[in-house]
């Protein structure tokens, strides 16, 4: 396959510790991408870590967000795939390869992902069995019963009903026109609320089970932050609310918070 069928953006933010690894992990992949950096908080040699790894480096202003980064990141691509890759995080050298042959016996795709494992940024132990990753494992199989793919709105719809199972970091999206925008008003649940809506919308959703990313655990992250002052808590509740009716979401809710209660102690 030719390499200008997937991109790999990467929303740059502040001076990662982990930057160099992550694009490393791109660079090695057995399939090649383009590569493009995005950032809204540029600093002295991330120009030349750039070139180093044979990327684009666009820089944007004002810093407003984690919604207009990734969305700033996304307009930098120009082919048909691309996969918003977390800075912090580890792409498998299969991944690109893995996925693009997904796409290949999928041609009504409109977004894909893969497994991940857990990476603790404290010791670098990977993690693939935790009683979390268990239960997403669980809602996804409850809506793809087996199946590599799913294209009916309520099956798409159901994998997201309980919380967001998808990994962020994890999926690649069909290239649109007019371009996909996640919204800039949230600042933990914009990939849950981009993935309803992709639902919702013709196209399949396609699984690979197999874990071909790591993704970094660390308490500086933007969702532990969202969970100390409560952004976590009202985004839950707007989620659940678009999904279910209020009974119902004020209870999955109210559940949600008791299990970020328990995790901080």
């Amino acid at each position: 396959m030719s390499d200008l069928l997937h991109s790999f953006v990467v929303p740059a933010y502040g001076r990662s510790p982990h930057l160099r690894d992550c694009l490393d992990s791109l660079r090695r992949q057995s399939l090649p991408s383009r590569l493009f950096i995005a950032t809204s908080t540029p600093y002295d040699g991330l120009a030349e870590v750039a070139r180093e790894y044979g990327a684009t480096l666009a820089v944007h202003a004002p810093n407003t967000g984690i919604g207009r980064d990734w969305n700033h990141a996304l307009a930098q691509a120009d082919t048909p795939w691309l996969t918003v890759a977390h800075q912090d995080d580890i792409y498998l050298p299969e991944f690109t390869r893995r996925t693009l042959d997904a796409a290949a016996a999928r041609p009504d795709a409109a977004l894909l992902f893969t497994g991940y494992a857990e990476l603790l940024a404290d010791s670098d132990a990977v993690r693939d069995a935790t009683a979390m990753l268990r239960i997403k494992r669980l809602l996804l199989e409850l809506a793809f019963l087996g199946r590599d793919a799913v294209a009916r709105p309520g099956a798409k719809l159901r994998a997201l009903r309980f919380g967001c199972p998808i990994p962020c970091p994890a999926v690649t999206l069909a290239r649109r026109s007019p371009p996909f925008r996640f919204r800039e008003d949230l600042r933990v649940n914009l990939d849950w609320d981009a993935w309803v809506r992709y639902a919702r919308e013709p196209g399949a959703f396609v699984y690979i089970r197999e874990s071909l990313m790591l993704h970094r655990i660390h308490p500086g992250s933007e969702t532990s932050a969202g969970v100390r002052d409560g952004v976590r808590a009202a985004e839950d509740q707007m989620m659940f609310d678009s999904l279910w009716p209020k009974p119902i979401a004020r209870t999955l809710a109210q559940a949600y918070r008791l299990s970020y209660a328990g995790a901080e102690r």
